[in-house]
């Protein structure tokens, strides 16, 4: 009897959602997307304007589609079973290409999403099977034709005009420019004075029951400073003259006003809103948050259940939850907190304005599953997300807090009056606090209210001073953007959508135009690379990388996906601007990599005016009076600052957090080394499902950077540090390029035994094995593929001898015992049987003596294993294909 097939894009929901669906049905994984637009040509049709994308089989993925294609065409049907996104529906019309290829074949195809991994949900979606939604697969098709176009055709300027490898991107460079003009504000700000005046006050006769006042104004009129929002005095002269009035005033309450304040509880987890206090609470990237968020939403082991999806799909824009979800936390509520905690009515929660609304809230798939009844089967940071999710969800359906909250105003009589203002507040019930409070970036007036007590105070009472406390501040620049506040200030410009946040973020890094610094609540500073590109971009192409018209365009996206107006259209209207603006740009973009600027700065060797230019790694000042060809000439010199993000801020100095993150599951990547390099692995990858998430690394990033080793360069005197080169680890002087000086890994009292002069150095080969040589080299060519030891051989007398490790052990052995005869050697191919035979008519010279001392020395060391050397795979490309996103 054959089988349904079922596709979904990776093993862990395959796995959790066969086990739904029982033994009538074949689940099986495409590993993320399985065709997209080829890399060595933009891929999409412009002479006649159709826009129609070329797609091929992504590279790495042909043995998967081949089994996927025999597996269906053993079933009965074929359900296409991806993420119920945008992009999932694309990745189920992929599979529909490869897997469709006849009349017959299409008419098994179908549709199922699901909101939740779970049991009910998984059953209800395959008994409402449906057509592939074309308006869904057309906005996600937009979306990547319009980035093809953008990165293909913007990119070769950017190599032409800056340097090679630089690319651009359509939202992504929209997020740069915040971040850059945001570093520009911090940059040229100017800082104004300010002071607070605080006082330290009692009730008379009740000295312990002291609180703090601030000074609001003088004589009725508010205390302000321009561009300070709270009450404050301009300068210091001012603060001295008011502390001394008020060192002999009298001070007494003039008024109180009491009022009860409610605090309502907050919606359910949106995507962006789950981001932002995931970051804040837990300390979690957007990257790490999505990856773990992932992992719960596909399945966990939970104990006798076995593997359950504890939370419904996590890319989402809307507040809304099933009513099903609704009324299982009320009853929770009820039966666990108490009537007191339960509203008379759902509490209900509206969507923004550009909301898709396609998905419910994120939320658990059931309540009654708790932290605490699961933390066993979680990991530490499954736990900490699902508890934060669990929590907000809960809380949204419950009464809000109340507070008594008490303002006092005070005024403080002498020749002036002085107004003060304290407030405070009384928790009467905690209401949803009792379950979960709401994570702020910056505390407000309101958060003040809430935290101090007051004791019991009297209209007209006289009150005591204790103390003045004066305090002088400067205004901060605007902070710079952190995971959380970009992902804010993206979603309220309306740029990108939830399952594009994390891209965006990851990257803007990568390309190394941001850098985080910090740790994992660290800041974004643009680099210069990324300032100087972000600059030329914005100048060149005012209209595409403007963004108000790149969030029009998300809203043009969610049009096509309502069928309200179609792609091509869309296209047509982009292209028509960006095709201009191409034009100009190739004409009038200024030239980076060939900038030569006078400045007035002198040389500090000869004093001729310097340069200003742009080199591989940024821009740097070097003397006019440099000449290629002539070898005296000045070659000074030094690196421009100038325009540079400011490094000395205290974030910037704290120790960098290297981790990454899996974005599958979000646990931490180990560094492995595979048959092609060093790569960032998934510890999970051998586990069952495997998680095959990597990541190659570059040259750049697999460098360490140089590290001191305390030793003086013999040649200058500057630090002598370790650095990561091509071949491997090696000792080199700090000062280079102006000194060349490479420390060797010498064997110590050894001299070369061939040419007596030089020394015998450790060396690395290309393919990485290790080797001894002559340092006289090319001189003297003595090479060992053994390393040397300074020991005569007690036989043969050899000068040194050799350590050889085998699978026995390790061994000191004669070099002379390597030796083989001539009667021994193998016969070597010549050119000719004429050639062959005069070789073996001339006369041999007698073999060497052959040496026989062998001494074992120590165990050999283990072989190595997947932990220590990482997976071993088939052929690089198969890196590639694990490196596709998982909707």
């Amino acid at each position: 009897m054959s089988k349904s097939l079922v596709i979904v894009e990776s093993p862990a929901k395959a796995k959790t959602i066969g086990k739904y669906l029982g033994k009538d049905f074949e689940v099986q994984a495409s590993i993320g997307h399985i065709m997209d637009l080829p890399k060595n040509d933009i891929g999409v049709e412009l002479k006649h304007r159709t826009f129609e994308p070329t797609l091929i089989v992504s590279p790495g993925k042909e043995k998967l589609v081949d089994q996927l294609k025999r597996a269906a065409s053993k079933a009965d049907q074929i359900f296409l079973a991806p993420d119920p996104d945008r992009e999932g529906e694309a990745i189920a019309y992929h599979l529909a290409l490869q897997l469709g290829t006849n009349a017959a074949q299409r008419r098994k195809i179908q549709r199922v999403t699901f909101n939740e991994i779970t049991k009910k949900a998984v059953q209800d979606a395959f008994q409402h099977a449906r057509d592939i939604d074309q308006n869904l697969v057309d906005a996600q098709q937009t979306r990547r034709v319009l980035d093809r176009l953008v990165g293909y055709q913007v990119s070769p300027l950017l190599w032409d005009k800056v340097r090679r490898g630089l690319s651009a991107g359509r939202v992504q460079t929209v997020a740069l420019r915040l971040i850059v003009e945001r570093e520009r504000e911090v940059s040229s700000f100017k800082p104004v004075e300010y002071w607070t005046l605080d006082a330290q006050l009692h009730p008379e006769g009740r000295t312990p029951e002291s609180f703090t006042a601030r000074l609001t104004g003088i004589d009725g009129k508010r205390a302000s400073v321009e561009t300070v929002s709270g009450p404050a005095l301009p300068d210091g002269l001012s603060s001295q003259q008011a502390v001394a009035e008020l060192e002999k005033a009298q001070w007494s309450v003039r008024s109180i006003e009491r009022k009860q304040r409610k605090r309502n509880p907050s919606a359910p987890f949106t995507t962006s809103q789950l981001q932002q206090d995931s970051a804040r609470k837990l300390g979690f990237n957007v990257k790490r948050t999505m990856g773990v968020a992932q992992r719960l939403y596909e399945g966990v082991e939970v104990g006798s259940e076995g593997q359950v999806g504890l939370i419904t799909y996590m890319r989402t824009d809307s507040p809304r939850c099933s009513p099903e979800s609704i009324q299982g936390a009320r009853e929770w509520i009820k039966n666990t907190l108490g009537n007191q905690y339960l509203p008379a009515a759902p509490n209900a929660y509206k969507g923004k304005k550009d909301s898709q609304d396609a998905h419910e809230a994120i939320r658990p798939t059931d309540v009654n599953r708790t932290p605490e009844s699961i933390a066993q089967f979680l990991s530490a940071e499954q736990l900490k997300l699902y508890e934060l999710i669990w929590k907000r969800f809960v809380a949204s359906q419950m009464m809000p807090a109340i507070f008594d909250v008490t303002n006092v105003d005070i005024a403080a009589k002498n020749t002036r009056t002085y107004d003060f203002r304290v407030s405070g507040s009384v928790p009467v019930f905690d209401g949803y606090l009792k379950v979960y409070e709401v994570s702020k970036e910056k505390k407000d007036e309101e958060d003040d209210e809430l935290a101090n007590r007051l004791p019991a105070l009297s209209e007209g009472e006289k009150l005591a001073l204790e103390e003045l406390k004066p305090e002088q501040h400067f205004t901060e620049p605007p902070p710079r953007y952190n995971e959380a506040s970009l992902v804010k200030e993206l979603e309220e410009r309306g740029i990108g959508r939830p399952s594009t946040y994390a891209s965006i973020i990851n990257t803007i890094q990568d390309r190394e135009y941001v850098v985080k610094h910090g740790g994992p609540r660290g800041r974004f500073y643009p680099t210069e690379i990324g300032m100087v590109v972000c600059d030329l971009l914005v100048k060149n192409f005012p209209y595409i990388f403007d963004t108000a018209y790149t969030a029009r365009l998300e809203g043009e996206l969610d049009d096509i996906e309502e069928g309200k107006e179609k792609w091509t259209d869309l296209l047509g209207g982009f292209y028509g601007y960006f095709e201009k603006e191409l034009k100009v740009a190739g004409k009038k973009m200024e030239s980076i990599k060939a900038m030569e600027q006078v400045t007035d700065e002198k040389c500090d060797l000869c004093g001729s005016p310097l340069l200003l230019k742009w080199g591989k790694f940024g821009s740097f000042f070097a003397c006019s009076a440099y000449n290629k060809k002539d070898k005296n000439s000045c070659t000074f010199t030094k690196e421009n600052t100038a325009g540079k993000p400011d490094m000395n801020t205290p974030e910037a100095q704290e120790a960098e957090q290297n981790e990454e993150y899996c974005e599958n599951c979000g646990r931490v990547m180990v560094l492995r080394r595979g048959p092609f390099g060093m790569f960032m692995s998934c510890p999970g990858y051998n586990e069952d499902p495997p998680c095959k998430t990597i990541r190659k690394l570059s040259q750049k990033q697999q460098q360490k950077p140089p590290q001191p080793t305390g030793e003086a360069c013999p040649l200058c005197g500057k630090d002598l540090v370790l650095r990561q080169g091509a071949y491997g680890e090696f000792v080199s002087c700090s000062g280079y390029p102006k000194c060349k000086y490479v420390k060797q890994n010498l064997i110590e009292g050894m001299k070369c035994p061939k040419c007596g002069e030089g020394d015998i150095a450790e060396r690395k080969a290309r393919r990485g094995n290790i080797f001894w040589g002559c340092t006289n080299y090319p001189k003297c060519d003595f090479t060992s593929n053994y390393k040397p030891v300074a020991k005569k051989c007690p036989k043969c007398k050899s000068p040194y001898l050799l350590e050889k490790t085998l699978k026995s052990g390790v061994y000191l052995v004669c070099p002379n015992s390597m030796k083989k005869s001539a009667e021994e050697e193998a016969p070597k191919k010549t050119a000719s049987k004429k050639a062959a035979a005069k070789k073996a008519a001339a006369k041999v010279p007698a073999a060497e003596i052959i040496c026989t001392y062998e001494k074992r020395i120590g165990d050999a060391p283990p072989p190595p294993t997947a932990d220590t050397h990482g997976p071993v795979v088939e052929k690089e490309k198969e890196h590639e294909s694990e490196l596709a996103p998982v909707s």
